[in-house]
């Protein structure tokens, strides 16, 4: 995978990444490719999934960051 696939998929918010993974497995699921284009695909769907848990790290971490600001407020 080239250095600009890579920049393209850090450009993804995880709906797009998401759904662009869910394609790559449906693809590999199919077969019929040859060996390079199957490893290709792979691998951008290994950095698909990376990209959604980045989102969703990030997502985890505002709910975390929340939670304690919250339960902060509550000890006054």
């Amino acid at each position: 995978m080239s250095d600009d696939d890579l920049a393209e998929i850090a450009t993804f918010g995880y709906e797009r990444a998401r759904d662009e993974l869910v394609n790559v497995v449906k693809m590999l699921e199919q077969g019929g490719m040859d060996l390079d284009d199957s490893l290709a695909l792979w691998e951008r769907g290994e950095a698909l999934a990376n990209r959604c848990e980045e989102h969703l790290a990030g997502a985890r971490k505002r709910v975390e960051d929340a939670i304690s600001r919250r339960d902060a407020g509550s000890d006054r």
